[in-house]
């Protein structure tokens, strides 16, 4: 007979609890009762963790809503300087009338007045920016824009959701890791400035079924995901070498075949009917100027000398090749085979690191992986602070470069630091996660002897290529078998016999 606290206390032994792993989500649960008893009943009631976890969500999402009222009543439409005093500017009210929806004209298709020609957004992104203007009511100009916004922030709500059960459902039994992306300051600080949560939430779908082993899913979402942001293709890269390790590659194939039809799905009747609107993306990203938050920024600003826009292409180019030559290695030569979700995390990072803009809401492309990559309250915390800084930071600074002689705000040294502090802060969760991989029993994740609860069909598979010390770990795990009979346990595999 099983016990009374086998059937009626009831607690979900195979959901890991962060307040009894982790001390600083042990000292937040006291504001709501403590840390999760011995006898507490989980999974049994209607308010399962992922169903707490996207009631959170949506409401840090409406205090991001709530802390731009001051825009959405009066700052975005009397002056510059207004916006930016009170941290809550948006791209969305100002495109709408900038980027001809307003107007009605089509995206990719109508020629817009002003130095920007046509809509400099990817496709999928550009459906939505349409979608929402249809959905917006008429009324004056002012009143559309305020409306416009609140569309937008709605559909985006959406994808806030998305984000965070996807995320919570990715490692079946650490549901409440996605806490902190629904508890993120600087998500929700940063989730209504611009478009950006239709990516990371197809990019979420797309880890969420790459964990279940659904390769071709993964792939089509990757794709749709691409269209609508350009980083997401970057997790094919770790991807690849992942695969490579364990000898996946008839699944990594589908998942490329998946991504390039979905992308070609999207893309190619604009490209072929609007081809000089569909590549404004594309030229644009390429002869962008050094802009806010990169560290080329602090470089041409120290030394008072611009920076040639191709020079800093080559560049930056460089740098990227470099660190993705050095996740490669980390996921050939580390001793166990990195977990997918931090090495996604490393080459994002990479990207956003070596980029010349690191705007305020890329933090929201890192989130979601971050969850994933290293679910310590502690340091991501310690990031997020960093990022609520620069937040507040860039908002100050252009407060102050459109203050006239007043000079309200933060001067540009001030804003430096700020640059300086989010940087910082990015570099340090990598060089965690590093750790993580190098040293995997210092990886939170697997500390329970799991392997890869984000792997898909790589989560315990059998490595068949890798370098350095792993090869050599791995040819003596090779002789060991054929040499000794006797029974083993795969750290990270479940032993013979159980269920």
């Amino acid at each position: 007979m099983p016990s009374a606290e086998e059937t009626t206390v009831h607690q979900d032994r195979s959901v890991v609890s962060p307040t009894r792993r982790d001390e600083i989500a042990a000292a937040g649960s006291e504001l709501i009762g403590g840390p999760v008893g011995r006898w507490a009943w989980l999974g049994s009631s209607r308010l399962t963790p992922v169903r707490v976890v996207a009631l959170v969500a949506i409401g840090m999402f409406a205090l991001g809503m709530a802390q731009k009222m001051p825009c959405y009543e009066w700052a975005w439409f009397r002056g510059a300087s207004s916006q930016y005093t009170h941290a809550c500017y948006s791209d969305i009210p100002h495109l709408y009338l900038g980027r001809g929806f307003a107007d009605n004209l089509v995206p990719y298709f109508d020629r817009l007045n002003g130095d920007m020609q046509y809509l400099e957004y990817p496709v999928l992104t550009g459906l939505f920016m349409e979608v929402a203007s249809w959905l917006t009511p008429g009324g004056s100009i002012q009143y559309r824009e305020q409306m416009y916004w609140m569309v937008n922030a709605g559909m985006l709500m959406i994808c806030a959701v998305v984000i965070a059960v996807c995320v919570a459902r990715t490692h079946r039994r650490r549901p409440w890791d996605a806490l902190l992306v629904a508890l993120a300051p600087a998500f929700a600080l940063t989730a209504t400035i611009n478009w950006d949560l239709l990516a990371v939430a197809l990019t979420a779908a797309a880890m969420l079924m790459w964990s279940r082993g659904r390769t071709l899913a993964f792939g089509i979402l990757i794709g749709l995901a691409t269209a609508a942001k350009l980083y997401p293709v970057l997790l094919l890269g770790p991807l690849f070498v992942l695969c490579w390790r364990a000898g996946r590659f008839r699944e990594y194939g589908t998942a490329l075949l998946g991504t390039a039809g979905a992308w070609l799905a999207v893309n190619l009747p604009v490209m072929v009917l609007a081809p000089e609107g569909w590549k404004k993306f594309y030229t644009f990203s390429q002869e962008r100027q050094v802009d806010f938050g990169s560290f080329w920024l602090i470089i041409t600003q120290r030394t008072g000398k611009s920076l040639e826009v191709e020079t800093v292409n080559t560049y930056a180019m460089v740098l990227m090749v470099l660190a993705c030559g050095g996740i490669g290695l980390l996921a050939l030569t580390a001793p166990r085979r990195p977990r997918f979700a931090q090495l996604a995390f490393l080459v994002v990072a990479a990207f956003i690191l070596t980029n010349k803009v690191y705007s305020p809401q890329y933090v929201l492309w890192l989130i979601p992986l971050a969850a994933l990559a290293r679910p310590r309250w502690r340091d991501f915390l310690i990031w997020q602070a960093c990022e609520v800084m620069y937040y507040l930071g860039i908002w100050m600074y252009l407060a102050y470069t459109t203050s006239g002689d007043a000079h309200k705000g933060l001067p540009t040294e001030g804003y430096q630091l700020a640059i300086a502090l989010h940087l910082a802060g990015t570099l340090y969760l990598c060089a965690l996660v590093v750790r993580d991989a190098l040293l995997p029993e210092r990886d939170g994740v697997r500390t329970d002897g799991t392997d890869d609860p984000s792997g898909g069909v790589l989560d315990g598979a059998k490595d068949v290529f890798v370098l350095g010390q792993a090869r050599r770990s791995l040819e003596h795990a090779a002789h060991t078998a054929q040499t000794v009979q006797a029974p083993r346990v795969e750290w990270g595999m479940r032993p013979p016999g159980e269920a």
